[in-house]
């Protein structure tokens, strides 16, 4: 794997005036953790939260370097899996912080996946009205999407996201070497979130990832990495409350967030989800006129180019009840976004329910 190429990383910055942070993208940024925490005054500990699995491969160095630096960690271990992001994982976290004396000048760190930094960040957000967080992904698709932006969330009710909040962290520590232990097929669903990037704003990025994905192990992860961050950090800059310009982001989720409700998180993974979904929206785009033949083939050959999980049947109505549920309505209208031309997505409530389960038809072939 392609990982540690001496490409100079230049900052990112998410400029939001007083709540501006920065993104660190870096190989061996885990280890000099401590080197990247903005100066604290007094605080009373760490509250490290993790996967067992992560905690044992990265937490219990990155908690014995703070301890070694005097500081207190609060150790706080999730189960795996996207089931971690419920209200009695939630209830347990902020027990254990209450039991720990953990005060406003407590700091949160999220090592892991999207899972640990949606639920870190709503704990964050919402402990004693708001302290401190600093985002560690450990995955892909957390470190170029999920880990940036201040999206906090917990599934409710097997409706993904429908509780949580936009509280900013302190900081984002992207470390690439972590990639070295994950497995391949979250690789591959971290590979469909960066597609994303290059369909909604980057047509060169589009064909360079066309030739980068035909070969993932000496894929150029840290190059695909720093432009998906500077791509949302420029995004979220410009849109932070998901008002306009961010909704965006959401190229592919419509679909893809149903997809995973109709087949389970455990089955489906979040990045395989949104591939399938840009390959519908994609397909709607196309039939609309906004694609050409060209640009509509570019997308999804590189999109099927990643090995996808087979799916099996696939029930149209049942999933267009997913939808029609999404968060992304308003007022009865759903905000569907499609591509304008290849690197250029809008935002349209003209989609209709016959065109959406046209495009689902296209799954049948996966």
């Amino acid at each position: 794997m392609c990982i540690r190429d001496r490409h100079k990383m230049s900052d990112i910055i998410v400029d939001l005036d007083l709540r501006s942070y920065k993104i660190i993208v870096k190989s061996g940024a885990l280890k000099s953790f401590p080197s990247y925490l903005k100066p604290h005054d007094n605080i009373k500990n760490f509250v490290l939260i993790t996967h067992d699995s992560i905690m044992k491969l990265y937490g219990s160095n990155l908690k014995n370097n703070l301890e070694s630096l005097g500081y207190d960690i609060v150790e706080i271990v999730l189960p795996d899996g996207d089931d971690s992001k419920d209200l009695e994982i939630y209830n347990k976290i902020i027990t254990k912080m209450i039991e720990s004396n953990c005060d406003k000048t407590s700091v949160v760190i999220a090592l892991g996946g999207g899972v640990v930094g949606d639920i870190s960040g709503f704990v964050a957000s919402s402990f004693m009205r708001g302290i401190n967080y600093y985002q560690v992904p450990t995955t892909l698709l957390a470190m170029v999407d999920s880990s940036i932006g201040g999206k906090t969330g917990l599934n409710f009710s097997r409706k993904k996201n429908i509780i949580g909040s936009i509280y900013q962290p302190v900081s984002v520590i992207v470390d690439p070497d972590l990639l070295d232990t994950l497995p391949f097929n979250e690789k591959v669903s971290g590979l469909g979130e960066i597609i994303k990037y290059g369909a909604i704003n980057d047509r060169n990025f589009v064909n360079k990832l066309h030739e980068w994905v035909k070969d993932i192990e000496s894929f150029p992860y840290i190059e695909a990495i720093e432009r998906c961050c500077q791509i949302k950090a420029e995004i979220v800059t410009k849109d932070e409350k998901e008002t306009d310009l961010r909704r965006v982001l959401n190229f592919g989720h419509t679909i893809g967030h149903a997809l995973e409700s109709y087949f389970g998180f455990k089955k489906l993974r979040h990045g395989e989800a949104v591939s399938f979904g840009m390959i519908c929206s994609t397909y709607i785009s196309f039939k609309k006129g906004f694609l050409d033949t060209g640009e509509y083939n570019l997308l999804i050959e590189t999109i099927n180019q990643l090995p996808l999980p087979k799916l099996s049947k696939v029930d149209p109505d049942k999933i267009m009840h997913y939808i029609n549920f999404d968060k992304k309505n308003e007022n009865g209208k759903l905000n569907f976004v499609l591509l304008d031309g290849l690197g250029k997505a809008k935002i349209s409530q003209e989609v209709s329910s016959s065109e959406i389960l046209e495009s689902l038809k296209v799954l049948s072939e996966y």
